[in-house]
């Protein structure tokens, strides 16, 4: 398995100077950048939308990983992927038609991601694996930044890490968002994870950002 990737989640960033911290993210080595759109009906937060990931486009270099926490997101995936997204991730209980909504993800050049909340089995995204580039598994509820890891969520990465390689799916990533600190990371990537989202770890530990990345990596290779 890859090493694993670092994509800081901006929602912990200081957006009044949001350019600085990506900036900061991609000197320290970062492999992504988490973008988190929420809408306040899918989740109970309102964050950002298509001009911030625009923005963004025109500040880094890194791939954006913009995961859609909203209802209806089929009316927006050309919008986000024009601004400049690289993977784009929707969710399996957002998605009424869900194949097609990763078809289109890949039609218009990004890769498609399937992210899946705390209460959803890992069974319930068995039938779309095969058509997917990443799987992002929820280790809390979303909606907020800075909440403690579930702990279960460990069980459900490994189920499907274990999946994936039965089927020979290895290329996809397998994402883990919540609650990721140096006292998780290894956890998680002991259980197969390939790509760590970390927010208050990254933006709002004491230490440079350059300081918290590096924390973290040592912890999930160790």
């Amino acid at each position: 398995m890859s090493p694993v990737k670092i994509s800081p989640s901006i929602l912990s960033a200081d957006f009044a100077r949001l350019a600085d911290g990506v900036a900061e993210a991609e000197a320290a080595g970062a492999e992504w950048i988490h973008v988190d759109v929420m809408d306040g009906h899918f989740v109970p937060n309102i964050t950002i939308g298509v001009p911030v990931v625009a923005a963004l486009r025109r500040v880094t270099r890194l791939p954006l990983d913009v995961h859609l926490m909203i209802e209806q997101p089929d009316h927006f995936i050309d919008a986000f992927i024009d601004a400049g997204a690289d993977w784009l991730t929707v969710h399996q209980e957002a998605s009424v038609h869900l194949h097609r909504t990763v078809e289109r993800i890949r039609q218009l050049g990004a890769k498609p991601g399937v992210s899946i909340n705390p209460a959803t089995p890992a069974g319930a995204i068995s039938e779309i694996l095969p058509y997917v580039d990443l799987v992002l598994v929820m280790s809390v509820n979303p909606g907020f930044g800075g909440q403690k890891f579930i702990p279960t969520s460990t069980a459900k990465i490994a189920a499907i890490r274990s999946e994936l390689d039965r089927r020979g799916l290895w290329p996809i990533e397998l994402e883990v968002d919540g609650g990721i600190s140096e006292k998780t990371a290894g956890e998680v990537c002991a259980a197969g994870a390939t790509v760590l989202v970390a927010g208050a770890a990254v933006f709002n530990t004491a230490g440079t950002v350059a300081e918290n990345i590096d924390r973290l990596r040592r912890a999930a290779n160790g």
